[in-house]
Parts: structure tokens; C-alpha cells; sequence
């Protein structure tokens, strides 16, 4: 019963984003204010009837309700609660009641919180983002019900891919879905902008904390993926230029891009149809990634289905929202002309620079993403493009990119003088070379272009302590305790700024050991033997067999022991192999052992015969610096979040009556209160 009442709900749903989509468009139009207000209540009820869809779909995985068919295909009885929660969203169906249920999230947020917004924008952007919904509606209800029954059921399910029982896997989806799922939102503010054909300060402040919103969870989204990947398929990396990575990082950059340009908008008046712009490529994006991970056109372990006839539907959905937002702009663009002049040598002009690295990179990661499924459809070629290709083409474009971050902040807007800023950032130069000379002596007879990533990221550590030094420097009239005042008071948004660059220098340190400065050892041992890896002997002690809740494990238990180290100081890791009751299916736990500089990672693979097992093992430096380096990125996102300027981005409602205000006084929604 509860099955059907969440079908009920979903069909409902549908019905009400359709009168979402169109009354307060037609009300906006015609400057009808009861119309236009029809969008709050639909935007509520339809968050409403969707979340209760989602929970009714929860309600039959956790139950274990195998007259579902969607339970059945990706449940099991003897799964652990956290993975039949997490099992609602790791398939197709489930994960697209995720999506649209995220979509009417972020509905319902500008619903309630922007009682500041001008009536026609605001009822525009709701009617834009239920269009959307209507879509993806009409997509689950015609081709992927998630509540279809099955009889006679089944007394068990086939059980969730083994590879997604983990618990990086069952948090990373959600925030990833809020991350570019939520640049939908982002792009309905710019359709609704176009159709007005006003983009102004204002404009831009309202957008930037929905895009900071969608930022800091797509980059917590992203980062629990690749350490997903580090720890639980065994292969020690943590980046594979997967094309469904690609579809999640693609829209990363071209949110990144759109936070800086916003600034130049809200700042300058300049850069209005740029933005605009950005804001379609990078919701357009988180469209393509769905078209890849559910039209079959590619095979990956992040892929949910793979049927050709859904992949037309989805094809045609995106032909409709990307073509027709295009076409949109092409009409309106021309006439959001930017008011504010500049050098390039000034703050516009970084970043204008940031626009260009970061949208090329971008662009570049689509071409190695989509020519191979170009190439097979015109030719019937099968190629791969993998990490070769995007290391050669997509670092050289961000080191110029990371070099800049370093300078832009000291910038002055209009127009500005290199000399007195290379002048202040003589400090982090010194800091930079003699990190890198420091590196050079460690690491020598290893990877030299480990130095270039080692000084980038000094670079960029030296470059933020400056800036924060410049704001509060003491002077003689200034003593170190107010110098230390500035500092507590400096505007969230300031601190926001600052964590993020500071986490970017983290994570390029830690990618650049991941990559460059690994040391890996694959041999055949028996129990007792030892295997010399860097400065450690990882010897395997024993090899056992271990129950599980639904598997089976082989577990591998390693000692480490430093060499060299005067001390008698040992670590122990245990490695499995885990294979499970429903299927068959086996998977690999690798045994991580994490120090502030380094990781220690041992895998246990399969009997290599004569009492031997095949082991991976890894000296890998630096790698936790990449995980707390996002943190500090997705804090700073956070942290800009709070402040007031960013999270509203409309004027503090003032106690007085409305009839107070000053004949002469300026319009709020023209000027937002700094």
C-alpha cells in the first residue's frame, strides 16, 4: 500500500510542477501578481509530494519488500541497514527520485527564503526549474517507475552491487545530487534573467550563494568519490578520468568559473552575458553526466542502466533544455551589454584569466570524454582515452591557473600596477623556492616534475598568508592587539575565500605525491615472508577466513615495520577480500594506515599457488594532505555561505513600516546591502 501511495504522490507531483511551470510564467508575463504567487505554494507542495515518494521508496528497501521490483533487482535481506538506506539511491530508478526530489529541494529554498526577490524574477526562476522537473517526471513515470510491483514476489532479493556496500558510497551520491543537481537552480535564474532581459548587481548576488550552495557539495561530492575509489577498488589511485568522473567534474570547473565571474558582474557591472553563459554550460553538463550514466552509450561502475530506449528519452530531454536555453541566449544576449571598463592587467582581468584556464579545462575534459563515443558512432572504432591524454592536456592549463590564484586577490579593480603587488608577494616567492629546493633534496633521484606541483602549492600556501597578513598588518599606529582584532573580525566571506585557495595549494600537494611520488611493490609472498617497500618492510603475518553480514572475507594481516628508525615501533593493516552470499561477486578492501605525511596501503589479492598470495603494496606521500585540503575547500564554501552578504543577497528587511521609506530613497532590490 505504501508502494502505491508513493507512486500516487509521484504522479500528483507531476501534476503540480506542470502548474508550476506554467501559471506564474504566464502571470510574469502578463504582470499578474495572483498568478505569479502561485509559485511558492506549487514549489512547497511539490517538494512535499516528492519527498514523500522518496521516503515511501526508502520505507520498502528498509522493510526488505520484495514485491517491489526495484527492491528486488538491488536489495538483500541479510544487507546491513546502512546499505539498504543507500541502496534507495544506487540504481537507476531510485537515483532519479533522488534527482528530481533535489530539484524541488532547491525550489522550495528560493520559495522560502527569497521573499526578497523582484516577483517576476523569482516567479520565472520557480516556473524555469519546475520545466525541468516536469521532464524528468514525465521520464520516471513513462520508463522508470521505482514502484513497480513484481508477481508473484520473490522470497529474496539479487542484492546492491557489492562495489557500492561501502559507506564513501553511500554518502557520496546525495551530496554530489545537491552539488550538480543544484546548478539547476543556478540556471533557472539565468533563464529567468535572459527572458527579463535584466541582469544587473543585484541579479548577481541573489545567484552567487545558490552557485556557492551547489559548489561546496560538489566538491564534498566529488572528494568522497575519489577516496571511495582510493580505498575500496585497491588499485592505490584515486583519479582515473572515468567519463563519469569527467560528468561530475565538468560542471566543478564551470561552477568555479561562474563564482569569479559573478563577482565582476556584482563588483564592475561587466561580464553580465558571460556569466549568463557559464551558468547554462555548467547545468548543461550535469545534464550530458545523466545522459552518460544511464543511456548505455558507456560502461563504468558508476553507470546505474544501460537500456538504449531510456538514453533517447534522456537524448530528447536534453535537446529540449540545452538547445532551447541556447537558443534563448542567442535571442537575449545581445542586449545584456556590461556597463564597467578595464585593463587586463587588474582585478577583472584575473579573472577573466580564471574564466578562460578554468572553461578551457573544462572543455578540454569534454573532448576526451565524448570523442571516443563520437569516434565509435561514426566509424565503429573503439578507443580509450585515458590518463595520458588529460595528464598531458588539463595540467599544463591549471599551473597558470594556480600561478595567478596566487596574484589575483592582490589585484586592485579597474586598472592596477604589477610592481607594487609582485613587490608584496616577494614573501611567498621566497616561501615557494625554498619549499621547493627543501622538496628537491628529499625527493631526489625521484619524478622531477614533483617539484613543479610541490611549489604551485607553496605558491598558493604563501599567497594566502600574505593576503590575510596585508588586511591585518601592524603599523605604528596599528599594535599587534588590534592588528589581531582585525584578523577575528575579517568578514566570513574574506575567511570563506581564504580557506578555499589555502585547500586548493593542500589538495595539488597531495595529488602531486599521490601521482609522482608513490612507491609500489607487486610481488608473491607466502605468510612470514617480507617485501621492502620505501622506507618500511611490510610482511604478511597470516591469511584467515572471516564471516561478514552478507559476505564471506579473506583477510590478509600485514605488519609494517619502519627501517632504520632506531625504534621497535610496529603497525598492523589487514587487508580483505570479500565475497558475497547473494551473488557470487567479490570486491577488495584495501588496509590504509594514514600519518600526516604519508599513507601506508596494503592489498591482498588472489592465491598466486605454492602457498603464495599477490599483494600490492604502497608507500604513497602526501595523500592525506588531498582529503584535507577538500575539507578546507568545502569549509570555505561554507564559511562565504554565512556570510550574510552571500547567503541573502538581498537587503535586511527594516523594522520600520513600508510606508517609512523616503520618497527619493533608492529602490532595496537595486542595492543589496553590503
Amino acid at each position: 500500500m505504501i508502494a502505491e501511495l508513493g507512486h500516487y504522490a509521484l504522479t500528483l507531483a507531476l501534476g503540480v510542477a506542470l502548474v508550476q511551470a506554467i501559471l506564474p510564467m504566464v502571470g510574469a508575463t502578463r504582470g499578474d501578481a495572483r498568478w505569479m504567487a502561485v509559485a511558492v505554494p506549487t514549489a512547497l507542495v511539490q517538494f512535499a509530494l516528492l519527498m514523500f515518494a522518496f521516503l515511501a521508496l526508502m520505507h520498502a528497501y528498509v522493510t526488505s519488500d520484495f514485491s517491489v521490483l526495484n527492491v528486488v533487482a538491488n536489495s538483500h535481506s541479510l544487507k546491513p541497514m546502512l546499505y539498504k538506506i543507500s541502496g534507495v539511491w544506487g540504481n537507476h530508478e531510485g537515483s532519479l527520485l533522488l534527482w528530481v526530489a533535489v530539484m524541488a529541494l532547491f525550489g522550495a529554498l528560493v520559495a522560502i527564503f527569497g521573499r526578497n526577490l523582484p516577483p517576476g524574477l523569482k516567479a520565472r526562476t520557480l516556473s524555469i526549474q519546475a520545466t525541468i522537473t516536469v521532464g524528468f517526471l514525465l521520464f520516471m513515470v513513462l520508463t522508470s517507475n521505482p514502484f513497480e510491483r513484481v508477481f508473484p514476489a520473490p522470497l529474496e532479493g539479487r542484492d546492491l552491487n557489492p562495489l557500492l556496500q561501502d559507506p564513501g558510497l553511500a554518502f557520496h551520491p546525495p551530496m554530489l545530487y545537491i552539488g550538480y543537481v543544484g546548478l539547476s537552480i543556478v540556471f533557472s535564474f539565468a533563464c529567468a534573467a535572459l527572458i527579463e532581459g535584466k541582469v544587473d548587481a543585484a541579479w548577481a548576488r541573489w545567484v552567487r550563494p545558490w552557485t556557492l550552495l551547489a559548489w561546496s557539495f560538489l566538491t564534498g561530492g566529488i572528494a568522497l568519490g575519489s577516496w571511495w575509489a582510493y580505498y575500496e577498488l585497491g588499485w592505490g589511485g584515486f583519479w582515473f578520468w572515468d567519463p563519469v568522473e569527467n560528468a561530475s567534474f565538468m560542471p566543478w570547473l564551470v561552477a568555479t568559473a561562474m563564482l569569479h565571474s559573478a563577482i565582476v558582474v556584482e563588483k564592475r557591472d561587466t561580464l553580465k552575458s558571460w556569466t549568463i553563459l557559464l551558468a547554462i554550460i555548467g547545468f548543461s553538463l550535469s545534464l550530458i553526466g545523466t545522459f552518460l550514466v544511464r543511456s548505455g552509450v558507456l560502461t563504468s561502475v558508476h553507470a546505474f542502466a544501460s537500456d538504449p530506449e531510456r538514453g533517447v528519452f534522456i537524448l530528447m530531454l536534453l535537446a529540449v533544455s540545452i538547445g532551447g536555453s541556447f537558443a534563448l541566449y542567442a535571442w537575449r544576449a545581445p542586449s545584456l551589454s556590461g556597463g564597467g571598463l578595464f585593463r587586463p592587467i587588474s582585478r577583472e582581468g584575473a579573472l577573466v584569466l580564471n574564466n578562460l584556464l578554468l572553461t578551457t579545462a573544462a572543455a578540454t575534459v569534454l573532448l576526451g570524454t565524448l570523442y571516443p563515443l563520437f569516434l565509435e558512432l561514426l566509424t565503429n572504432d573503439k578507443i580509450s582515452v585515458g590518463p595520458p591524454f588529460f595528464n598531458a592536456t588539463f595540467v599544463p592549463i591549471m599551473i597558470p591557473l594556480f600561478v595567478a590564484l596566487g596574484v589575483g586577490p592582490f589585484l586592485p579593480w579597474k586598472r592596477a600596477d604589477l610592481t607594487p603587488v609582485l613587490r608584496l608577494l616577494i614573501t611567498a616567492f621566497v616561501f615557494a623556492v625554498a619549499v621547493t629546493v627543501l622538496a628537491g633534496i628529499v625527493i631526489w633521484g625521484q619524478q622531477a616534475y614533483a617539484l613543479l606541483g610541490i611549489a604551485v602549492s607553496a605558491w598558493l600556501v604563501g599567497s594566502v598568508v600574505t593576503e590575510i597578513y596585508r588586511k591585518i598588518r601592524p603599523t605604528r599606529s596599528i599594535g599587534f592587539g588590534q592588528a589581531f582584532g582585525r584578523l577575528l573580525n575579517l568578514p566570513r566571506a574574506a575567511w570563506g575565500m581564504s580557506a578555499a585557495h589555502f585547500g586548493i595549494a593542500i589538495v595539488v600537494a597531495g595529488a602531486t605525491g599521490a601521482s609522482l611520488l608513490t612507491t609500489e611493490r607487486i610481488e608473491a609472498v607466502r605468510i612470514g615472508e617480507t617485501v621492502e617497500v620505501a622506507q618500511f618492510d611490510f610482511t604478511l603475518t597470516s591469511v584467515t577466513q572471516v564471516p561478514g553480514p552478507n559476505y564471506m572475507a579473506t583477510r590478509g594481516e600485514f605488519t609494517i615495520t619502519p627501517r632504520d628508525s632506531g625504534t621497535d615501533q610496529s603497525y598492523i593493516l589487514e587487508a580483505e577480500n570479500r565475497q558475497f552470499l547473494s551473488n557470487g561477486q567479490v570486491t577488495t578492501e584495501a588496509a590504509i594506515r594514514s600519518f600526516s605525511w604519508y599513507d601506508l596501503y596494503a592489498v591482498l589479492g588472489e592465491p598466486a599457488g605454492q602457498g603464495r598470495y599477490t599483494v600490492r603494496l604502497y608507500f604513497k606521500p602526501l595523500v592525506p594532505w588531498m582529503w584535507a585540503g577538500t575539507i578546507f575547500m568545502v569549509i570555505g564554501g561554507f564559511l562565504s555561505l554565512s556570510d550574510r552578504r552571500l547567503r541573502v543577497g538581498a537587503p535586511k528587511r527594516s523594522a520600520a513600516a513600508p510606508n517609512a521609506t523616503p520618497p527619493n530613497a533608492p529602490s532595496p532590490s537595486a542595492h543589496p546591502a553590503e
